[in-house]
């Protein structure tokens, strides 16, 4: 049981990150069984978009027209969606569930959570900026349906009693992206064609997008915040006397961190304010911002060259010795960092 949970779970973990064209064919039978499965007569047209911007500004058309009918998203996602949960937890009772979703789902849900919250953000600012109508766009999104974003609680389901009424839902996801059903039109879209993210599961790129669709739609990030696209450019000629000149600070700790905290100390011409056995104290005060204060530490352990190998710590600008700084990143207090060897 362990090992299919564990192959579901890295089935559904590509799921979500799945990058490239959609199977146009696997998601348009996806949705027409998801309509079968509700009890409802398979749409008349289902139309592609090129990302969630594109495919949120055609559902607000079609609704507006009212060519499309009405949005039929609570039938074929989420009364279905309650059905199964209801049934798993019937079955495996509140531990057992909290246990089964800790397996499965849970596994998923920050990175996917993190993900669609970006996207919804981008096409509000896309899509309001162009309209002047934030709250319409808002009310457009709700009735999306994530496909492969809504892997962890598909992967929840997956091969579980009761969860067979998500299959039309579950097909989609596996082939395609966002997609609203409404009852006369659906419309899909296709799935990124980049996705860049950090260990931390972020979105992150220093020299382009770090989410694009085939349509142009594109969100650029670093360390998971949202940076405009020119800033990017500018990273790759960064100096001291640019980062300084920033007055954005969250954009100034961007350039510190693409730049190097250590490489910056040293070109700044920067001062060591306090010395002991442990390492250096740095701290230069930036306008606008939190000091920036480091701690310089060599390893004692050489490396296979002889060599000893540096390592610059960042600590809180209250930190006001070396020893301080370095018993901070334990967790300690000062007086508490009494090493038996120095790394």
């Amino acid at each position: 049981m362990e090992t299919v949970q564990t192959d579901q779970m890295v089935t559904w973990r590509q799921v979500a990150a799945a990058t490239g064209p959609a199977d146009r064919g696997a998601a348009e039978e996806g949705v027409r069984l998801a309509y079968r499965l509700a009890g409802l007569e398979e749409p008349e047209n289902i139309l592609w978009a090129g990302s969630p911007r594109e495919g949120a500004a055609l559902a607000a058309r079609l609704t507006a027209e009212g060519t499309a009918g009405r949005s039929v998203r609570e039938a074929v996602r989420t009364r279905p969606w309650a059905a199964a949960r209801e049934h798993v937890l019937d079955r495996l009772g509140p531990a057992g569930w909290a246990e089964h979703w800790a397996l499965t789902g849970a596994q998923l849900w920050d990175g996917t959570v993190m993900l669609t919250e970006r996207i919804r953000t981008g096409v509000i600012e896309a899509l309001a900026g162009a309209a002047g109508d934030e709250q319409s766009v808002r009310l457009v999104l709700l009735d999306a349906v994530l496909g492969q974003h809504d892997a962890a609680w598909l992967a929840a389901f997956d091969g579980q009693d009761g969860g067979r009424t998500l299959d039309g839902t579950a097909a989609v996801a596996r082939a395609a992206g966002w997609w609203w059903p409404y009852e006369r039109a659906v419309i899909v879209c296709e799935r990124p064609t980049e996705l860049h993210r950090d260990e931390a599961g972020r979105l992150d790129r220093g020299d382009g997008p770090a989410l694009a669709f085939p349509d142009g739609f594109a969100l650029h990030a670093w360390r998971g915040m949202p940076v405009p696209a020119e800033f990017l450019s500018g990273l790759v000629g960064l100096t001291p006397r640019r980062i300084r000149e920033e007055e954005n600070a969250e954009l100034r700790r961007v350039m510190l961190e693409y730049y190097g905290y250590d490489r910056y100390l040293e070109e700044s011409g920067a001062e060591p304010v306090q010395r002991d056995e442990t390492g250096v104290l740095w701290r230069i005060e930036l306008e606008g911002d939190e000091p920036l204060v480091m701690v310089e530490v060599v390893n004692s352990t050489p490396e296979p060259d002889g060599t000893h190998r540096t390592y610059w710590l960042r600590v809180p600008p209250r930190i006001r010795t070396a020893r301080e700084g370095v018993a901070w990143t334990f967790g300690l207090e000062e007086a508490e960092y009494v090493p038996e060897r120095q790394t």
